[in-house]
């Protein structure tokens, strides 16, 4: 794809200074960056596969519990039986509220409309649904950029239940460290560490964290991406075909109001998929083990129409 063009060099959204790339893969592209993962990119994917050790991405569905955002209740599930067996259902089933990717659906850039400009009306009518990614697949090379280790091992604090913003720099530093190289359609997974110090907390200690994911005072505050310019021109101009984190957001939280919001950088104006809650401490540390970094990565959105996220149904293949 040797004519897409750098970040710097995508068109403007009117007067906000904010790039796009809703013109790159055609106007009607619904795909966005999934684009980057062209059939020789999954091809050399498979090459990451040695030991054929599956590894699962995805916490069980009813965690996080009590549910962080208060817009996501918990759902109720019924077992139905009978003298043949047994069937269920998922009640207030919110598909966002566990390990998830966020659809093109999710999140409008102002009052310029979704990815490519398109309106509500066009996404009732299943533009931008999640069954599109899902009919794609989110099947490629993944990488972990495991930001925690890297900061414990060299004697750096980035405490899980504070603010820390990972910039490209950063970023760069860890992949080195890593000596894991960059491919074009990579899908990065980053570990800040913030699921495995949830995770160990108490029925007391995640009860003070019900409904804290929100900005303003007594929000949530957690390590995540820096969500400035930055950063969205770093993962365009390396090709990046989806990102995702074990934080809530992706991006570090709070949303700072100087830095803006990267959830409207890439997945509104670059088409990139956000993935939160993913489970990465098996992986990080088979990772580890093996000093090598990536993987053939799997994933299975809902096949839904006009869904606007989906549980990950993730894994990683070594």
């Amino acid at each position: 794809m040797t004519s897409i063009p750098r970040y710097r060099d995508l068109p403007t959204v009117a007067d906000t200074g904010e790039h796009h790339s809703w013109d790159v893969f055609g106007r009607d592209d619904e795909l966005g960056t999934l684009n980057f993962l062209n059939p020789a990119a999954v091809v050399a994917a498979a090459h990451a596969i040695g030991q054929g050790r599956v590894i699962c991405l995805s916490l069980p569905l009813d965690l996080p519990s009590p549910a962080l955002s208060a817009n996501r209740p918990p759902y109720t599930h019924t077992v139905t039986r009978t003298r043949g067996g047994r069937d269920d259902s998922l009640s207030g089933f919110f598909l966002q509220g566990s390990s998830q990717w966020d659809s093109l659906q999710h999140i409008r850039f102002r009052e310029f409309g979704y990815y490519g400009g398109r309106e509500e009306e066009q996404l009732d009518q299943g533009a931008l649904g999640v069954d599109v990614m899902a009919r794609r697949g989110i099947v490629g090379r993944g990488i972990l950029v495991d930001a925690e280790r890297h900061m414990r091992a060299t004697g750096r604090a980035m405490p899980p239940d504070q603010r820390y913003a990972i910039g490209p720099e950063l970023i760069e530093e860890i992949l080195s460290a890593q000596k894991a190289e960059l491919r074009e359609g990579d899908i990065l997974l980053l570990r800040t560490g913030w699921l495995a110090w949830y995770l160990s907390l108490d029925e007391r200690g995640r009860e003070a964290m019900k409904g804290r994911q929100r900005g303003g005072e007594g929000g949530m505050e957690c390590p995540g991406l820096f969500a400035g310019v930055a950063t969205a021109e770093w993962l365009w101009d390396r090709r990046i075909a989806a990102i995702a984190a074990d934080n809530p957001a992706l991006e570090a939280m709070r949303v700072q109001k100087e830095e803006g919001f990267l959830h409207r950088r890439i997945l509104s104006l670059l088409g990139m998929p956000i993935g939160e809650y993913f489970l990465l401490e098996e992986l990080a540390t088979a990772c580890e083990a093996r000093g090598d970094w990536s993987f053939f990565f799997t994933s299975a959105p809902l096949n839904l129409p006009r869904g606007v996220g989906s549980p990950n149904n993730a894994y990683a293949i070594l």
